[in-house]
This record gives C-alpha cells, sequence and structure tokens, in this order.
C-alpha cells in the first residue's frame, strides 16, 4: 500500500473528516544518465562561481532578487523559511462551484483522497455521494511542503479527488503568447458541416487503456536493439505539408474518404463508425517463433474479417501498436494509411521461391 503524502482533515460547514492524500499518477520517462562520449566517466552538474570559476559550496549560496544590473536584494534561507506557509492540517472547503465552469487549464497535479480510518467511512461516503450528484467542487486553500495551493475536491468513481489548480495571474493570455490568431476568418458553412461530419465519423469512445506512450516503446526498442547489436535502421520520413486553403474542400472530402470502412471489394460504406480496440485485443505471440505474416493473419482470422476491413476501422495508435508487435521497421515515421497498408502487406501468405 502506498503511504499517504499529507494527513488532515477536510471541513465543509460544520461537518469535519480525517482524510490522507495519495499521488494519483506517475511518469514512466526512460531515464538516462550523462557520459563523455567514448567513456562511462558520468558528467555531473556543478554549481560555479562564474566570475571565478571556482565550485561553491551549496550552505554558501544565498538567493538573490536582481533590482538593477548587477544589484541584488539578498535573501537568507531562514528568512524565506519564516514566510513559508508551514504544514496545514485542513483543507477547509471555502465555497462549491460547478465543475463545468471551470476550464480544465487551470487544474495542474491530481491527488486521492482517502478517509483515514474506517469510523469515517460515512461521513466521507457521503461527500463523494453530495458531490457527485450536484456536479460541483469545493474550492479549498490548504498548504503543504512549504508551499500554499489553490484546490478543487471533486467526486469520482465512488472516491474524492484532490486537484491542485493555477491560479489566474499563473495562466498565460493565448492572444499575447500566439501569433497569427485568426482574427477576421469565418469558414463557409459547406466546410463547417464537413469538417463536423468528420469529427463524427472519427468519434470514438474515451478508454484510456487504449492509448500509451509510443515514444517510451521506441525508446526501449531502441535500447534493446543497440544492446542486442541489432542494425538500426533510422529514417526520418517526409514532412506533412499544410493544407492549402484552395484545397480545403478537397482534403475534407478525401479525409471523410479515408474515414469510412472498406468493404470486401474494396469499396467505403458511409455511415459506419470505426470502433477503436482495446489494447488488450491484440494477440500476443506465444510459444515458438511465427513469421509476422502468420502472426498478422492469425489476428484477421480469430476476427472473422478479412484483413484490410478488420485494419480500417483502427485508430493510428491501434495501428502502430500491432506494427510493434509484428517489429515493422519506420513503423514510427508511417501515416495511419501507412501503417495500415504495411500490416495487410505483412498479412499477406508470400509464395516460396520455386
Amino acid at each position: 500500500m502506498a503511504r499517504p503524502v499529507w494527513t488532515g482533515v477536510l471541513t465543509f460547514g460544520l461537518v469535519t473528516v480525517p482524510v490522507a492524500l495519495y499521488t494519483a499518477t506517475q511518469s514512466h520517462d526512460v531515464r538516462f544518465h550523462q557520459l563523455q562520449r567514448g567513456t562511462s566517466d558520468r558528467v555531473r552538474n556543478k554549481r560555479v562561481n562564474e566570475r571565478t570559476g571556482s565550485e561553491v559550496d551549496y550552505r554558501e549560496i544565498v538567493k538573490g532578487y536582481p533590482v538593477a544590473e548587477g544589484e541584488y536584494v539578498i535573501v537568507e534561507p531562514e528568512e524565506l523559511e519564516q514566510l513559508s506557509p508551514g504544514r496545514s492540517r485542513t483543507i477547509d472547503i471555502a465555497g462549491f462551484v460547478d465543475l463545468a465552469d471551470v476550464d480544465p487549464i487551470f487544474f495542474d497535479k491530481t491527488y486521492y483522497l482517502g478517509p483515514k480510518g474506517t469510523e469515517y467511512a460515512k461521513v466521507y461516503a457521503l461527500l463523494v455521494e453530495a458531490l457527485d450528484h450536484s456536479g460541483k467542487a469545493g474550492l479549498a486553500m490548504f498548504a503543504m511542503r512549504g508551499k500554499e495551493y489553490l484546490t478543487a475536491v471533486r467526486s469520482e468513481s465512488g472516491l474524492l479527488e484532490l486537484h491542485t489548480m493555477h491560479f489566474a495571474d499563473e495562466v498565460r493570455n493565448p492572444r499575447s503568447e500566439i501569433d497569427d490568431l485568426p482574427e477576421n476568418v469565418k469558414p463557409s458553412a459547406q466546410e463547417v458541416r464537413t469538417a463536423e461530419q468528420l469529427i463524427g465519423m472519427l468519434a470514438v469512445d474515451w478508454t484510456p487503456e487504449d492509448w500509451h506512450d509510443t515514444y517510451e516503446d521506441q525508446v526501449k526498442k531502441l535500447i534493446e536493439d543497440k544492446l542486442a547489436g541489432r542494425e538500426i535502421a533510422a529514417s526520418g520520413g517526409p514532412a506533412p505539408e499544410a493544407t492549402n486553403v484552395i484545397d480545403l474542400m478537397d482534403a475534407l472530402r478525401r479525409s471523410l474518404d479515408d474515414a469510412r470502412t472498406e468493404e470486401p471489394g474494396g469499396r467505403r460504406r458511409s455511415g459506419d463508425r470505426p470502433t477503436p480496440a482495446r489494447a488488450g485485443r491484440t494477440p500476443k505471440q506465444t510459444g515458438g517463433k511465427k513469421s509476422t505474416s502468420s502472426r498478422a493473419g492469425a489476428t484477421a482470422e480469430a476476427s472473422g474479417k478479412p484483413a484490410a476491413q478488420q485494419l480500417s476501422g483502427l485508430t493510428k495508435a491501434e495501428l502502430y501498436k500491432r506494427a510493434t508487435d509484428l517489429d515493422i521497421p519506420r513503423r514510427s515515421t508511417m501515416t495511419r494509411d501507412e501503417l495500415r497498408l504495411a500490416l495487410e502487406e505483412a498479412g499477406r501468405p508470400h509464395r516460396a521461391a520455386s
């Protein structure tokens, strides 16, 4: 069981429930050490006086706020410590807000809130149920690890979640950050209808398990290949070209055509919506080694559909996962259609040379 990162009480009105805060997410980044090329020598960062070039002990470092060129207001660590909010023991909900009114840009990190003991289960469950029915989140300020946070407490799947939030002055104005935002550009009604139709054709159910970090997979595969001494085939691939305004309707129509499901004769049916397969549906290789064509053929045979028809209903992420399972080269540079064609080719039986 994970250890809580904070314990205290959650209050709203005169109701108080002891709670514990748990980290809800974790990162799976592939981590590297820095080495000097041609050696196994680690490279480490040092704190160096930029004037003398000498290394400075951490205890000799103070913080300086710049006020002019070469002039600073010096602030000692203990002075900041006195201003630090310390460790709060209370999440005091000051008010409730409709979740639909909160722009997702304000949310930062998510934590789970659990009851601190079975004797508080009823009060905890009451707040879970009330927030779920009302569709609201409780807003509260609380301090943790020397920092004060604005937080939102909401009900999700039978438990409480706490989201740390950005303050309003921390959210940048997009119109001052981004050049070339459209101001007086008005798409035609036909373009909007066609784009909406394309969105509808590509609509899928939100299933988090269907999505994974393909870059992490590629990095791990690169490490495995180099460790095994296999040749690394790198391919940059062509960069996608921007859609010309003149060809916009043609690009939308062709996108709609690609989104439709292929029939066995190569024709496409309109109105069929591709259904993403779950990550666990891709057959795994077991026992002895099989060729890529036999594994791809087994996938189509198990589904009862021709390979082309089955593959055309998958998202790019799902096609990429199958291409990874079959170790198709240069898959990371392929478009969705190129992945589908590569998988179809891998599934076709190859005649033995006479």
